[in-house]
């Protein structure tokens, strides 16, 4: 078995051999740096499995090292564990903003930060994994996802439906119930002009996926599919697909990678659009608890936690922090005694549309 490297950046020589020690008992190969500008120079180097990185150093902080790391195209998806002595929310969220994974306040046990490394080793490795354009593919990866704790999600449980030909399996303007997933057969995209006449948009053969774009978009759809050629087709309930694309912005990367047969402008727009889609939600969510705890006042905060929020909306709560901070740098939101005050009601009630 491959033997991870972990590179524990910490300016306390005792923490910092002392922690380095505990992993090594836990079967990690470690390294270390006594400060943030040794820290990134090891990163880029040594190209470690995994940062362990104090915050308050001289130098060069904990965050300038995650600054500094995130900008480089070969590490910018290191998993990366902050450690710090303080205890403000603040500090938590500044983390998690700038795309750290995890955050462990010393003093710490030591299964605490055991498990936050394997758990952050595990989700970097399904991310990085290579999954084929195909529903095996999008199965093999929920499965991966569900095994690790990331996703409940059970790919095996749904059935393929039958269809002959001339059915229809989607219909224009209707709001989409489904992701489908074309295991045998031919389908057409249809959409009929003003003057009647037919339009083919789109055709599909087994192994692509049906009518994605209804379901990012939030919309009904703008056309209908139509069975060229008896089809068997796999029907994943809309639910369960956002559920995929919402747990976490990296996760619905992986996802997207998928559905749109890794062609990396598809991708990007995907991406796009489940992110814009995300904050339509987290919009709608602000102004829904605004509306139901604060009716008629004005630079109320809100009383709910992040985690209270992100469970109402379907989100990982890493994927609503950096969404709250858009809108706040947006000026839309602000951040009093780390509670949310809605700064523009208007402007967020216009990002639904």
């Amino acid at each position: 078995m491959l033997q991870r490297t972990i590179l524990i950046i910490d300016d306390n020589n005792e923490l910092r051999e002392n922690t380095a020690e505990l992993l090594s008992l836990g079967g990690y190969k470690t390294i270390t740096a006594e400060n943030g500008k040794k820290g990134v120079s090891m990163i880029l180097n040594e190209k470690p499995d995994l940062v362990v990185c104090d915050i308050m150093m001289p130098e060069l902080d904990g965050y300038g090292v995650l600054h500094l790391v995130r900008k480089n195209p070969e590490m910018e998806n290191i998993p990366f564990i902050f450690l710090t002595a303080k205890t403000e929310r603040s500090d938590f969220r500044k983390g998690m903003e700038m795309g750290a994974d995890d955050y462990l306040t010393k003093p710490f046990e030591e299964h605490e930060l055991m498990n936050a490394i394997e758990s952050r080793l595990k989700k970097h490795a399904v991310l990085n994994r290579k999954y084929a354009a195909s529903v095996k593919g999008l199965s093999d990866l929920a499965t991966d996802l569900r095994n690790n704790g990331m996703l409940s999600l059970d790919m095996s449980q749904y059935a393929t439906e039958s269809y002959q030909k001339k059915q229809t399996i989607h219909a224009e303007g209707k709001r989409p119930r489904y992701l489908y997933y074309l295991v045998s057969g031919k389908v057409k995209g249809i959409r009929l002009h003003e003057d009647g006449k037919e339009y083919i948009t789109d055709l599909f053969s087994p192994g692509d996926f049906i009518g994605y774009m209804a379901l990012l978009e939030g919309r009904n759809y703008d056309e209908s599919a139509v069975v060229l050629e008896d089809a068997e087709v796999l029907q994943i309930p809309a639910k369960d697909f956002m559920e995929m694309i919402y747990a976490d912005m990296a996760i619905a990367a992986q996802f997207i990678k998928i559905i749109a047969q890794n062609i990396k402008d598809k991708e990007a727009r995907l991406l796009s659009l489940a992110y814009s889609s995300l904050r339509k939600r987290v919009a709608k969510a602000l102004v829904e608890i605004h509306d139901k705890f604060n009716p008629g006042k004005t630079a109320a905060p809100l009383e709910i936690s992040r985690e209270d929020m992100a469970h109402y909306i379907g989100t990982a709560t890493e994927s609503l922090i950096r969404t709250i901070s858009d809108f706040k740098s947006e000026k839309l939101i602000a951040i009093k005694e780390g509670k949310i005050i809605i700064t523009d009601l208007e402007r967020l009630k216009n990002l639904l549309y």
